[in-house]
């Protein structure tokens, strides 16, 4: 049960009706509640998951419908966490069950203002809009240690789709970090690893700081072997090293090396004949020692 004692200074805000009495009804209990959380979450008092790292109090996550801003107050590493899937209990990402204006000085939105904004002034399904579509404000601290997970993860991925082309070893992201420094390669502003990695492969790939080049598929294909035999001389080009070729009753089965910007076209290719095509390995990568 929430202490009356805790929201005394907030009584001049509150309706006459809902005056603090000494034996109060459900209505002014509520709007108590309400106070005791705004309370708590102005003296910092909110309390924090024992799985939640600590960086700072509140991390907001903020969303624009079109001239109002929304905000709901969640802890960062959980808004991550649910978005990826790992946490599905909003309890557990929610600081607040609420949709407010301005979180840093409690100005909780209208009712009717969420209905002309969203449609609906049902808490729960705006909440999970705002969850989905809206941007997580960082504090310096928290943004500096995203940017290097970010730019680790970008590193890593790059690492292990590409190699250097005579030795068919991949390059330490240490290697890779430096020749994207030397081209001033900026990863600030990237909403997801993947994205930037690919867009960092095509620079280095271009420019040949150092010799790199994408890692090749290795695919198997089933097919029948008429069918293939008809669009051989056009589709061996984009086969790339045939690792074997064997024909099984009629069936002919295929391992091959590709370059994966030709792997959406053998697919099409391939569906064309009403064969299947398996992905054996993403990248096929000499692990014995790095490309240096």
């Amino acid at each position: 049960m929430f202490r009356y004692t805790k929201i005394l200074t907030y009584q001049i805000s509150a309706p006459r009706s809902l005056q603090i009495t000494p034996d109060p009804s459900s209505e002014q209990i509520t709007y108590i509640c309400e106070l005791q959380i705004l309370y708590n979450y102005s003296m910092g008092k909110i309390n924090q998951p024992s799985t939640q790292i600590k960086l700072t109090n509140v991390s907001v996550v903020r969303m624009k419908k079109g001239k109002k801003r929304f905000e709901i107050a969640c802890y960062q590493n959980k808004v991550q966490d649910w978005r990826s899937g790992i946490e599905k209990d909003l309890d557990e990402v929610l600081q607040i069950h609420q949709v407010f204006l301005n979180v840093s000085k409690g100005q909780v939105a209208p009712h009717d203002m969420l209905q002309k904004a969203f449609g609906t002034s049902d808490l729960d399904k705006i909440i999970l809009v705002i969850l989905k579509k809206g941007e997580i404000q960082l504090s310096g601290k928290e943004r500096s240690q995203h940017m290097a997970q970010l730019q680790k993860e970008v590193l890593n991925i790059i690492s292990t789709k590409c190699v250097n082309p005579k030795t068919k070893k991949r390059y330490p992201p240490t290697m890779i970090g430096k020749s994207l420094k030397e081209l001033k390669y900026n990863m600030t502003n990237a909403r997801n690893a993947k994205t930037k990695a690919l867009e960092a492969i095509r620079l280095l790939v271009e420019k040949q700081i150092i010799p790199i080049a994408r890692a090749q598929m290795e695919l198997r294909i089933m097919v029948k072997n008429k069918k293939f035999m008809k669009v051989e001389t056009d589709i061996t080009p984009i086969l790339g090293t045939i690792k074997s070729k064997d024909n099984i009753e009629g069936d002919l089965e295929i391992v091959c090396l590709i370059e994966p910007e030709h792997y959406k076209e053998l697919t099409e290719e391939i569906k064309k004949m009403d064969g299947s095509i398996e992905v054996i390995d993403m990248a096929v990568i000499d692990d014995s020692a790095s490309a240096i």
